[in-house]
């Protein structure tokens, strides 16, 4: 750490910093994450210095700084790191998204967990920006040729079809029998209510 320290004051004015310096780092940030102290001081220093935008490439950087700004209660200073930092690794940095306002929901409900339908809706109420999402969310819904085949399936043949008729119906579409099956069920609720 203290050579760390020492490299980030004599090149806190270099544009861009040497890559030993971002690489060590990364390095400290994992070795440091069991320890608040000492990573909450490490971030700090990063984040206090002119060159900490050239930090918030490396992941493990953003996830120390993502960690530190949690434990803080800072979730929005959290999600506007997450905006800005120029990470590769989007993926991980959406589920860092989710993950911080995941926090933000059981603080708010006192719980140590959430159920998954609780996290989906998490997920729904708080879309990650398109900085981290350029392609935008995957579409888990079905095409509007399959939805209307099901529907139609539905009104002429049975909401509830067994077994052969759901495999057959998931070959005619290329979906798996599970799919089939639970789009059934869920048209069946959606029925009642």
């Amino acid at each position: 750490m203290k050579q760390f320290m020492a490299m980030l004051k004599k090149n806190e004015n270099e544009h861009p910093p040497p890559t030993k310096l971002l690489d060590l780092a990364g390095q400290l940030c994992r070795e440091l994450q069991g320890s608040s102290g000492s990573l909450e001081k490490l971030v700090e220093a990063m984040m206090g210095c002119k060159i900490q935008r050239y930090f918030l490439t490396n992941i493990h950087v953003v996830r120390a700084c993502v960690s530190v700004q949690i434990q803080k209660g800072q979730h929005d200073a959290a999600c506007r790191l997450l905006e800005y930092c120029k990470a590769e690794e989007k993926e991980e940095l959406v589920q860092l998204w989710h993950e911080i306002h995941y926090r933000r929901v059981m603080e708010k409900h006192q719980t140590d967990s959430l159920t998954p339908l609780q996290k989906f809706r998490c997920r729904k109420r708080n879309p990650p920006p398109i900085s981290l999402c350029p392609e935008g969310l995957k579409n888990r819904n079905y095409s509007e040729e399959v939805r209307k085949h099901l529907h139609r399936f539905a009104a002429e043949v049975t909401a509830n079809p067994d077994k052969k008729q759901r495999e057959g119906l998931a070959r005619d579409m290329n979906l798996q029998p599970t799919q089939v099956y639970n789009w059934f069920a869920n048209y069946r609720r959606r029925q009642k209510s």
